[in-house]
């Protein structure tokens, strides 16, 4: 019998684990490793003010918060004796390279303007300084500098929570939860989450279930009469290797059509992302995306056109049906939580959300209701 089961091994359902056993709840983390995993194919970038989100108020707030507390759970995971996270602050430069850039580059610049007092430091530079700090960068028109921009690699970082939370007494495991049990209760009350059972027919008691299954998470909704409203979008990336480049200390790069690339040390860089809605549950890598990828990278930065190609990734990304992570009770069963809905910014903020939907577990804080699954409560998605 557990106090709680987290049902999904990404870098949110990790944090809750992590989080969760760190504060001695008896916690099982139950996996699947399913094929297009977000978590290991996103490139990583923690910079909310460079979101094109960063008007939203309840957002900007959120993902702020997200991005503040990465450095304080860095150093308690390293205190947990797990000093390999791979995050690091490297800069972030926002390049307009061609003519129909120019507006969106305004446009980004304004609402950071009107963010001035929230965010740090972002500055303006000139292409020569641009192209200094990056030679394989275009010429640009217009470009910003944001030093407390940040890179993550998914896979290490939850790796990391694993590790720290198996430290505390947090148990992993690989199954195939395939249902979420409950049994009604008497006098009208809501029906109390009772465990989950796996693909083999077992079952495994808890007291609480946390849904952490990425873009799978809304298999479970049946079960909880709840609408789980998110579904896959496909996002594919491609690792790059310069040869004999330093590459561990340029910032990462992005353009203002919506693809980036980050920087790796040891000449490894990683551009990406198509963003496929309607892709459905297929993690295929396509042509029409490597090109896709491919050709802004080189619009960007054509002194990367013969960088070797290494390695293709797919992530499926759980993308919410109003574009917002979904946390906390699923209103109207006893024990059951959500923690899903995240999108491209999972690695954003995805060791923040856990952090929140374990402080809700053990404290019964509140979840902010930006993100509170209780907008949710009618069943509707």
């Amino acid at each position: 019998m557990y106090d709680a089961v987290v049902v999904g091994g990404g870098i949110v359902g990790s944090s809750v684990g992590y989080h969760l056993a760190r504060e001695g709840v008896e916690t099982l983390l139950v996996d699947r490793r399913d094929a297009g995993r977000a978590t290991s194919a996103g490139a990583g970038i923690v910079s909310p003010g460079t979101s094109s989100r960063t008007a939203d108020d309840d957002w900007f707030a959120f993902a702020t918060d997200a991005g503040d507390y990465y450095p304080g759970l860095v150093d308690r995971l390293e205190s947990d004796g797990v000093s390999d996270t791979s995050y690091g602050r490297v800069g972030l430069i926002a390049a307009a390279v061609d003519d129909d850039e120019i507006v969106p580059y305004e446009e980004a610049t304004a609402r950071i303007e009107a963010r001035r007092d929230e965010l740090p430091e972002i500055e303006a530079i000139d292409p020569a300084t641009a192209t200094d700090r990056v030679p394989e960068l275009a010429e640009p028109q217009r470009a910003f500098h944001v030093p407390d921009a940040a890179r993550v690699n998914g896979r290490t970082f939850a790796r990391a929570l694993r590790e720290a939370g198996r430290n505390h007494g947090l148990e992993t495991a690989e199954r195939d939860v395939t249902r979420i049990r409950t049994r009604d209760r008497p006098g009208g009350r809501d029906p109390q989450v009772t465990g989950v059972e796996t693909a083999d027919g077992s079952g495994i008691d808890a007291d609480r279930v946390v849904i952490a299954g990425g873009a799978w998470s809304s298999a479970f909704g049946g079960d909880l009469g709840i609408g789980i409203p998110v579904e896959p979008k496909r996002g594919q990336i491609v690792h790059l290797d310069l040869p004999d480049a330093e590459t561990g200390s340029w910032p990462i790069l992005e353009g203002f059509r919506h693809h980036y690339i980050v920087p790796w040390p040891d000449g490894r860089l990683v551009a990406g992302a198509t963003r496929e809605a309607g892709s459905g549950f297929d993690p295929r890598v396509t042509a029409g995306g490597l090109r896709e990828v491919l050709e802004e990278a080189l619009r960007v930065a054509p002194g990367l056109d013969d960088a070797t190609v290494i390695e293709h990734r797919v992530g499926l990304r759980p993308v919410c049906a109003d574009g917002v992570p979904v946390l906390g009770p699923v209103p109207g069963v006893e024990g059951a939580h959500l923690a899903t809905g995240h999108g491209a910014t999972g690695l954003t903020l995805g060791p923040y959300s856990g952090r929140v939907v374990a402080d809700r577990i053990l404290d019964g804080k509140s979840i902010p209701d930006a993100v509170s699954a209780s907008r949710f409560a009618d069943g509707s998605g």
